[in-house]
């Protein structure tokens, strides 16, 4: 485990395990661009809620059968991204606050966070989505890297909380934690309809919480204590 904590603003090569999910997701989305591997992807790699009817039209394929939730979507839909922007705003985040993160609790526990917000960000979005389609919602599906991202930034902000980190599109530096306060707030209002938009806003609480969560167990800040303490 790294010494000292390190600034995700400081400078330095990518670290090992962020390089891999930037080329990852890359050849994912390049893979959704070709017809033959689209239409799987789409089909049978995004999350689909619990009680999805046997039949449904998925634009733009038309109706299909056998439609539903599969466990391996869990991560799967993790690795697809909408469009281009999608997939630029993700990896762009990943690159900004995952480095420090990285650098921080090293290559097995990074891995770990990332999973675990992954998981987080997947499991509460298709809690909510099924229970939305059980009581006549719309069929919410989901893709993105953002419940793994919000896991990373909670990180961030918890290892890093006054560290002034400049993003786009904001002229001037805001402190992580603040950053993190507004991410939250967002989503919150997103997820109970205040703002509207096509957004997982509970996967993204999800991935933030599962990664909060679990920082602050390897810190030793929750009643149940890890082994090896994270200074």
């Amino acid at each position: 485990m790294p010494n000292a904590y390190r600034s995700p603003s400081a400078p330095g090569l990518l670290p090992l395990v962020i390089k891999n999910l930037l080329i990852l997701n890359a050849l994912v989305f390049l893979a959704q661009q070709i017809p033959p591997l689209m239409y799987y992807l789409d089909v049978w790699g995004s999350l689909w809620p619990l009680g999805t009817p046997d039949v449904v039209n998925v634009r733009p394929y038309g109706p299909i059968s056998g439609v539903g939730f599969y466990l391996w979507q869990l991560v799967t839909s993790a690795f697809m991204h909408a469009d281009f922007w999608h997939i630029a705003f993700n990896m762009y985040g990943l690159f900004l606050f995952g480095r420090g993160v990285e650098q921080t609790l090293g290559t097995k526990r990074f891995t770990i966070l990332y999973g675990a917000s992954v998981l987080g960000a997947g499991l509460l979005h298709l809690a909510v989505a099924s229970f939305s389609l059980a009581y006549g919602g719309p069929i919410q599906t989901m893709i993105g890297a953002s419940g793994g991202l919000l896991g990373v930034i909670a990180a961030c902000a918890i290892l890093f909380p006054r560290d002034e980190i400049l993003i786009i599109p904001f002229p001037f530096p805001i402190q992580m934690r603040w950053l993190a306060i507004g991410y939250v707030a967002l989503d919150v209002l997103g997820g109970f309809g205040v703002t509207q938009s096509n957004t997982a806003h509970f996967a993204h609480l999800g991935g933030f919480a599962a990664g909060a969560l679990l920082l602050q167990y390897w810190r030793g800040r929750l009643p149940i204590r890890p082994r090896t303490r994270l200074v």
